[in-house]
């Protein structure tokens, strides 16, 4: 992806994830706005997003390696990773057998004893390979781990997951009993 798709993505996510009031957006229950107040809004915030139009939304939507956004007639939302109250209401749905949580030593053993939550997100997120959860895990600081989650199992025992993307699972939370840390 192009340098400014990336920053338009990173704009997008911040006005329907985590601040939509710095760009006068009010989002509905469900995290959906007008493409066109999105559009107006970011035009507004700043020269450089003058000329951003919908086919830059849709070209972003398009070349993500994670499908963050959705795009419905004329409105838009976030998928997944909301700071906000926004909760979607996401179906429940059966996982993959094993999925995947970067993360790294400096938090792993309250993972191991208390399990994974979604701390400020609304849902935890998982990945559904290996690679994608050590990407996420490189953001942070520490010691790189990757936790493999029996998914399967813990849906047999009345864990809710629900799909994100084709990258991205999501759960509320995952006891530790599910949680298997690997070594590389």
């Amino acid at each position: 992806m192009h340098k400014r798709d990336t920053q338009l993505s990173k704009a997008i996510s911040l006005a329907l994830r985590h601040k939509p009031w710095l760009f006068e957006l009010e989002l509905d229950q469900d995290g959906w706005v007008d493409l066109d107040q999105l559009l107006a809004a970011l035009r507004a915030s700043r020269s450089y997003w003058a000329d951003v139009s919908r086919e830059d939304v849709e070209r972003v939507m398009a070349h993500s390696d994670k499908q963050r956004f959705e795009l419905q007639d004329d409105r838009i939302r976030a998928l997944y990773g909301h700071s906000l109250p926004v909760r979607l209401q996401k179906t429940p749905a059966s996982p993959p057998p094993v999925l995947f949580h970067g993360t790294t030593d400096r938090v792993l053993g309250l993972i191991l004893s208390d399990g994974l939550k979604p701390m400020s997100r609304q849902y935890v997120h998982l990945s559904v390979d290996r690679e994608t959860a050590v990407m996420v895990a490189q953001r942070k600081q520490g010691k790189l781990i990757v936790l493999q989650i029996d998914a399967e199992r813990a849906y047999q025992d009345g864990i809710q997951f629900y799909s994100g993307n084709e990258a991205v699972w999501l759960a509320d939370t995952i006891p530790p009993a599910y949680l298997i840390p690997l070594e590389d």
